[in-house]
């Protein structure tokens, strides 16, 4: 599986009370701390740090596990966590030193030393699990253990993004003397050492409890967490939080059901929150497909594709046209997309590409979507592409739903020319959306090739630890996407969710990082 994500988006203007983040409630101690209840329509697809690339997995691992670094509270600069001090030791950034604090602990007890880091990052490696975050770590040439304390990252190449990936879900550390080396743990159990320890995992609901052994930097605000899955129902997940069984809904509400939660606000009880998010929504072409490796078909679809109205139509206004495949709020963003095929549909242009591709006759299309995915209006948005298509008389397309399983298999096996993709970062710099999107292995399964951009932009980009001085760079990646188009941005959104008014501390669940932040929820 990809790591491509799925998100929702809740309007935010329809008369609920509405909270922008700007800081966080007050802290109070887990003694007489209450239990949070937080419902989502996500799957976790996994407990083992080995296989998740999925959001609902990582929300188990970013509060389970700890990772040598994290990210903090509204912060993008990753700090230390387990460790107590980590640098590069060398000017090429490919060899990287961490010191981990002492006294730290597993939650059945073991004692946490550099042997679980190395076994933790060489059995991600080792397995390669599809649906996990090995990619992140090809460039890893080997990790060194000098000592119980001491660990030595060997970089294959400079990476300055290096620290940024450790402080992802995929830096979770493991128990070397409970995880296999070789596979993965098939049972929904989970031995970390962060604040919270899985107590119990079915197809209803996952329930985590205060680690006692936990030794970090964070404070837990509460006595617990369930976490209650809703599988794509919408509907009940509204209806779980109207009727007062869960205190947070996560994910799984579309734009409908906010404007529904409206009219039955009960006075107040239910706000709608805010936060900044790079995630994004991209069109994808199979550049292998009989139709869509011409870049004139492409090249109409881009001059045809109306973002606004499908901001409009679809979400209602919560989301943005996105114009490059790097987000706005992200460092070296430009608009590449809209300076080169505008942001309004021109079906002349789009006949002229078709005419200059030597391409006369209406061009059949089929546009693949999941339905729930990469959010609940995913089908709607991409039907509304197929009718936008179809509007200018030069295109026969509609739209194709298929399950989950069903797409990534179809994917990987290059049944489909274009299909839809949701993206949420595993950290926030622009090279998290350039790497995994080009080269041998890459996520979008779409057979694109650019020697330019993988053997000598993305690896320059990689070893600049300044990150503004790879602007240049990444404004090239940008500009040659936009003129080849093996894909197409379409939207950027935000984070949101609903939740009951005596919720506190929901300000640092929805930041920049993507990490939601158990500990810092409470009832007020």
């Amino acid at each position: 599986m990809s790591k491509y994500r799925k998100w929702t988006v809740f309007p935010a203007s329809m008369g609920l009370t509405f909270a922008l983040l700007t800081g966080c409630g007050s802290g109070i101690s887990t003694a007489g701390a209450s239990q949070m209840v937080i419902g989502m329509s996500d799957e976790v697809l996994a407990t083992d740090p080995a296989s998740g690339y999925d959001p609902g997995s990582w929300i188990v691992f970013n509060n389970v596990f700890q990772s040598l670094l994290s990210f903090p509270n509204g912060g993008t600069e990753p700090k230390p966590d387990a460790a107590e001090s980590c640098s590069f030791t060398d000017t090429r950034s490919e060899v990287y030193r961490c010191t981990i604090k002492t006294g730290l602990k597993f939650s059945n007890g073991d004692p946490l030393t550099s042997r679980d880091v190395k076994f933790s990052f060489d059995r991600v490696r080792k397995i390669d699990d599809p649906a996990g975050p090995a990619v992140m770590f090809q460039g890893l040439k080997r990790v060194e253990t000098p000592d119980d304390r001491t660990v030595i990252f060997q970089l294959g190449a400079p990476d300055a993004t290096f620290p940024s990936k450790i402080a992802s879900g995929a830096g979770a550390i493991v128990d070397s003397r409970e995880y296999d080396a070789a596979a993965l743990r098939r049972e929904h159990t989970a031995i970390g050492s962060g604040p919270y320890k899985l107590d119990s995992f079915d197809k209803k609901k996952a329930i985590f409890s205060v680690n006692s052994t936990y030794k970090g930097a964070v404070k837990v605000k509460n006595s617990g967490v369930t976490l209650r899955f809703y599988h794509g129902n919408r509907s009940a997940l509204k209806d779980s939080l109207l009727g007062g069984r869960i205190d947070v809904a996560f994910r799984g509400l579309s734009a409908q059901d906010i404007a529904n939660l409206d009219s039955q606000n009960q006075h107040g009880k239910i706000r709608v929150v805010e936060g900044n998010s790079a995630e994004v929504h991209d069109l994808v072409f199979n550049m292998n497909d009989p139709v869509v490796r011409r870049l004139g078909v492409r090249r109409a679809i881009a001059y045809l594709i109306d973002r606004n109205a499908l901001m409009q139509k679809i979400y209602q206004n919560t989301a943005t046209p996105l114009y490059s495949i790097i987000p706005s709020g992200i460092g070296s963003h430009n608009t590449s997309f809209f300076d080169r095929y505008g942001d309004a549909p021109s079906r002349a242009k789009a006949a002229a590409a078709l005419r200059g591709d030597g391409i006369t006759e209406k061009v059949q299309l089929t546009l693949w979507s999941t339905p729930s995915r990469y959010g609940p209006a995913t089908d709607d948005e991409i039907a509304e592409i197929a009718a936008q298509l179809n509007a200018s008389g030069l295109f026969d397309a509609r739209m194709k739903s298929v399950s989950f399983d069903a797409y990534e298999k179809g994917i990987a096996a290059g049944q489909y020319g274009v299909y839809v993709k949701g993206w949420v970062p595993d950290y926030p710099d622009p090279d998290n959306f350039t790497a995994p999107f080009f080269g041998s292995g890459n996520v979008l399964g779409n057979k694109f090739v650019n020697t330019t951009i993988t053997q000598v932009l993305i690896p320059r980009t990689a070893a600049e630890s300044n990150r503004s001085e790879t602007d240049e760079d990444f404004e090239k990646i940008q500009n040659i996407v936009a003129e080849q188009l093996p894909m197409l941005p379409l939207w950027q959104g935000k984070q949101y969710a609903v939740i009951h008014s005596d919720v506190s501390g929901y300000s640092y669940c929805l930041d920049e990082s993507t990490v939601f932040r158990f500990w810092e929820l409470y009832k007020s």
